[in-house]
C-alpha cells in the first residue's frame, strides 16, 4: 500500500486502437496510445488501484497506480559476440594493432 506522497508511477490509456488519428501507420492504430507518469502519490491506494499523482513540474495526473518508488531500469540487452567481432575489427582498421 503506498501512502500519500509517495513517488509512485501510474499508467492511463489516453486514446483506444478507434480513436487515432487517421495519419497513424496502420499497426500503431491497431494498439492503444498508453501513458505512464510518475509523480508523488495524493492518496493512500493499494497497486492495481486508481490513483492521482502531482508530478514534478506540477501537473495532476490520474491513473492506475502499477509502481512504488519506480526506478530506472535500462539494458542494451544480451552480450552478442558478433558484434565484439565487428568492434574489434573496426578497432583495428581505425587505429591498427590488437584491440584488448
Amino acid at each position: 500500500m503506498a501512502k500519500k506522497g509517495d513517488w509512485v508511477r501510474i499508467h492511463s490509456v489516453i486514446l483506444q486502437p478507434g480513436e487515432r488519428a487517421a495519419a497513424v501507420p496502420e499497426d500503431t492504430k491497431q494498439v492503444p496510445l498508453e501513458q505512464w507518469t510518475k509523480g508523488y502519490l495524493q492518496v493512500d491506494a493499494a497497486l492495481g488501484e486508481e490513483a492521482s499523482v502531482v508530478t514534478r513540474t506540477g501537473r495532476l495526473v490520474s491513473g492506475t497506480l502499477v509502481d512504488e518508488t519506480p526506478h530506472y531500469t535500462h539494458s542494451f540487452g544480451d552480450f552478442v559476440p558478433e558484434l565484439q567481432q565487428a568492434g574489434d575489427e573496426a578497432f583495428r582498421f581505425l587505429f591498427g594493432g590488437h584491440c584488448e
